[in-house]
């Protein structure tokens, strides 16, 4: 019986360290899929400079979204008493899924021209390619409000969950952005020469009404009780 019990204690630990992977994965994605500045310039480097320049870019940029990321899960982790009484995690779940529409729909009226900045083409060094990508992410910690709106609903990095899928989660929230990095260097490097601004306007336009949709559904779900993101 002890030893049933074990093999079950692991299999859900299994399964919930899975789960956490693929909600990090979830967030990382979507916290760098959306073309602001370091996007915008991003497209740009890749065009001008080559795709591993693009992609490095990016690897900063996602080093940024760790640090917002960690500010918010052991911020959150300090009112976990309070996220943990059900009826203030409802309204914290519903106010995540209002702030993801509205993400959503900022994300759609997002005009990329604004971001366009002149690009030299003189190619630096990786490193300080990487770095402004850092420190232009760095400079929008509006983004920390994205990170709350996809905690909350999701109940990910709550203090219950051992530090070693802690680790795991933020890792996975890294590897999302790296995903997404890789996947859009690739597709602008493949369309060089069909891709522009108006490229970047409806990849915008795309990712918005996805967040817009996924949010309104988890909302209806959440009001009708069918599903509560536990």
């Amino acid at each position: 019986m002890n030893e049933i019990n074990g093999f079950l204690q692991q299999l859900v630990s299994q399964i919930s360290l899975v789960e956490t992977i693929v909600k990090g994965l979830i967030i990382g994605i979507v916290a760098s899929a959306p073309m602001g500045p370091v996007g915008v310039l991003c497209i740009q480097r890749t065009l001008n400079k080559g795709r591993l320049y693009g992609l490095i870019t990016g690897v900063g940029a996602a080093m940024s979204d760790i640090i917002y990321a960690l500010i918010t899960g052991y911020g959150l982790s300090f009112i976990y008493d309070f996220i943990h009484n059900q009826n203030n995690l409802f309204w914290l779940q519903l106010s995540g899924s209002v702030l993801l529409f509205v993400f959503g729909v900022h994300t759609f009226r997002t005009n990329p021209a604004k971001n366009t900045r002149q690009v030299s083409k003189n190619r630096s060094s990786l490193v300080q390619n990487c770095v402004t990508g850092f420190f232009i992410t760095l400079s929008n910690p509006l983004i920390i409000l994205l990170f709350i709106a996809m905690f909350t609903p999701f109940k990910f990095m709550l203090p219950e969950q051992p530090f070693y899928h802690q680790c795991v989660g933020y890792l996975s929230i890294f590897g999302g952005a790296l995903l997404w990095w890789l996947f859009i260097t690739y597709v602008v490097n493949k369309l060089r020469t069909r891709f522009d601004v108006r490229g970047v306007w409806i990849i915008n336009r795309i990712i918005g009404t996805i967040v817009m949709i996924a949010s309104f559904i988890g909302a209806v779900l959440l009001i009708t009780g069918i599903y509560s993101f536990h």
